[in-house]
């Protein structure tokens, strides 16, 4: 078991997203804009423990309602949410971990199915917050956005229509905005998994975990409590 850390490198402060707010909240994207998930609905990044005041006010700016931290709960005791607008009310925040310890494989063929057996509660909450009345725009993270953040937003876009492909591709590019590389490794050494680039095969695991044990998706949030109103209303709200 290790932890799974932050990565080395750091996408910079400079760096402006897509709709132009310069954000420094590393691996911050929209993931909606695909299946019946609208944009600027489902957020997503890494921690928020290093936000400066501007980019509380790029939150702010965002309309952002509801923040949901998927760390365990040594991560979020060592570097909570830095951020004003929910120490203001401004947005709700929930703690919604995947591994409640920090304690998980440190092979990534098996941490992801486990991740896809641990993650259900997590993806029912941001799907409440979705179709809440005032609970969109929604954020999620973790430590580095992009393996336990990867698993709840690829189930919340496959339930709300998206394709294989575009998840996919969601899920990959995490490496883009990291900055990580697949390479080979020194013989004994050992690597934090916020510093291991993400593959199709995590995801593809992942999936195939929930599709084997759930039969689908759809049944899989049922199974971690997401009821037959809530599963009905999914695609027509959003």
């Amino acid at each position: 078991m290790t932890s799974i850390d932050e990565p080395r490198t750091e996408s910079g402060r400079t760096r402006e997203w897509e709709r132009g707010v310069p954000l420094g909240v590393r691996n911050f994207r929209d993931a909606g804009g695909m299946g019946t998930l609208s944009t600027g609905v489902l957020f997503r990044s890494a921690a928020l423990h290093a936000l400066a005041p501007e980019d509380e006010g790029a939150l702010r700016r965002l309309g952002l309602r509801t923040i949901v931290d998927l760390r365990s709960n040594p991560e979020v005791a060592e570097r909570p949410d830095a951020v004003e607008v929910v120490r203001g009310g401004y947005a709700r925040y929930l703690h919604v971990p995947v591994f409640e310890e920090r304690r998980w494989p440190a092979d990534q063929r098996e941490l992801y199915p486990l991740m896809a057996e641990r993650a259900g509660k997590a993806a029912v909450a941001v799907v409440r917050q979705l179709l809440a009345g005032d609970g969109a725009p929604v954020l999620v993270h973790c430590a580095s956005g992009k393996d336990r953040t990867g698993v709840v937003v690829a189930v919340v876009q496959t339930l709300m229509g998206a394709s294989e492909e575009e998840v996919l591709q969601d899920f990959l590019r995490s490496n883009t905005e990291l900055g990580l590389v697949a390479g080979p490794l020194a013989a004994g050494a050992t690597v934090a998994h916020g510093s291991l680039p993400v593959a199709a095969a995590h995801l593809e695991r992942a999936m195939l975990w929930i599709r084997s044990h759930h039969g689908s998706v759809h049944r899989y949030l049922v199974a971690h409590g997401l009821d037959a109103s809530e599963l009905s209303a999914v695609r027509g709200t959003l």
